[in-house]
């Protein structure tokens, strides 16, 4: 048998799941939850899949928010991934549109077993349930648990502004600076105090005459978590919080090596102490795969779905898929949720990752998703020549 024989059934069932996967989505865009903590979102993403015949484990990778669902072959073989996120950004709710990739994710498992029941090709396609995509890195957690263990192909969607199959992404050192000063009474003694909350200021104004000299593809940028107790004193403790990025793994250490530089001088320059703490998990950049995008690519033209060309005014952002992405053939598309230009992480977002469009991203994606699974189970050629791409 071949996939284009079983593609139209498939289609279908997304079709007619499709009204329910929306009112799941609008469910979790209503009700989002933060990193390590989406439990209404896992009960019902999980209830779904099994409602509709796939076999699901909660909790896998000792995350409790964590699940994989899987839809049995006709026999051993490979295994395919799709992946889900369903966590929600602080104070911003799902303006990643992160309801959208967890509903297409788990629509396409849904409609394969729905259409299907037992897939008629050798192997299995699971769904694997990823939490805490935003600041939790959760796949480089169920990586190490080994979850991805003996996975042999994995991919997602992610909504954005506009269809596009490759789009490289950052990767990330998370950093944290602490300066540590002496309180005294900001008005009668400011002369005994050190002021840590100078030390911090200075290190943003360092850190903004450092970009000038950057690479064009790095960023760098921070917020201000503590910054000290009330006007009248003077503050003994502030920290920033930071992201470095790069496409380049090796400049990431570049910039930790310079920001680490500026920090000093801010501490020297105000008579701190400073305390420079990088997390020990980097989110690594998308490792291409230029045979699994072609094929996906192909299935958004055989559902109709067009891509659009890149319009050159969006710079790059990060996901903890580039970790999975360095481990095995991985794609990471982006798919049309709202109008041209509204950047992810806003308000405006956030409303469009609820409305038609995004339920048009939403039921393309899941189609997509299914379609290219069963390709992979279909046609081991395609299979091996990612492989074979990824080894390179």
């Amino acid at each position: 048998m071949t996939p284009d024989a079983v593609k139209p059934k498939v289609v279908q069932a997304v079709d007619r799941l499709a009204d329910e996967l929306e009112a799941l989505s609008h469910r979790i865009h209503e009700t989002p939850e933060l990193c390590f903590k989406e439990e209404r979102a896992h009960a019902w993403l999980t209830d779904l899949l099994e409602a509709h015949g796939a076999k699901v484990e909660r909790g896998v990778g000792s995350l409790p928010t964590a699940f994989r669902a899987t839809i049995e072959g006709g026999g051993p073989g490979p295994t395919i991934a799709i992946l889900a996120e369903y966590d929600a950004l602080p104070g911003l709710g799902h303006a990643c549109g992160h309801n959208v990739i967890a509903t297409a994710g788990a629509g396409a498992g849904a409609a394969l077993a729905l259409a299907l029941g037992r897939l008629p090709f050798a192997g299995r396609i699971q769904v694997i349930g990823t939490p805490a995509e935003e600041g939790g890195a959760g796949k480089v957690k169920l990586l190490e648990a080994g979850v991805f263990q003996g996975v042999d192909a994995a991919m997602m969607i992610h909504g954005r502004c506009g269809t596009q199959v490759w789009r490289p992404t950052l990767g990330i050192i998370k950093v944290k600076a602490e300066f540590h000063g002496k309180a005294t009474h900001a008005s009668s003694w400011p002369w005994r105090g050190v002021n840590a909350l100078n030390a911090v200021i200075q290190l943003f104004v360092a850190l903004d005459q450092m970009r000038q000299q950057l690479r064009p593809d790095a960023r760098l940028h921070g917020i201000i978590v503590k910054g000290g107790e009330q006007p009248n004193i003077i503050p003994e403790y502030t920290r920033a919080d930071f992201y470095l990025r790069s496409l380049d793994k090796s400049y990431l250490q570049e910039l930790l090596r310079r920001f680490g530089s500026c920090a000093e001088g801010a501490a020297a320059a105000t008579g701190c102490r400073v305390e420079v703490t990088a997390e020990p998990t980097i989110h690594e950049p998308m490792k291409p795969n230029r045979t699994l995008a072609e094929l996906f690519e192909q299935n958004l033209a055989f559902i109709d779905f067009p891509v659009d060309p890149d319009d050159g005014e969006a710079g790059y952002g990060s996901t903890d898929c580039g970790n999975v992405s360095q481990a095995l053939p991985t794609i990471h598309p982006y798919i049309r949720i709202s109008p041209d230009g509204v950047p992810g992480h806003s308000r405006e977002f956030a409303e469009w990752a609820r409305s038609p469009l995004a339920r048009a991203g939403l039921v393309a994606g899941a189609k997509a998703l299914a379609l290219t699974a069963l390709d992979l189970l279909a046609m081991p050629e395609k299979l091996a020549a990612a492989r074979a791409e990824f080894g390179r």
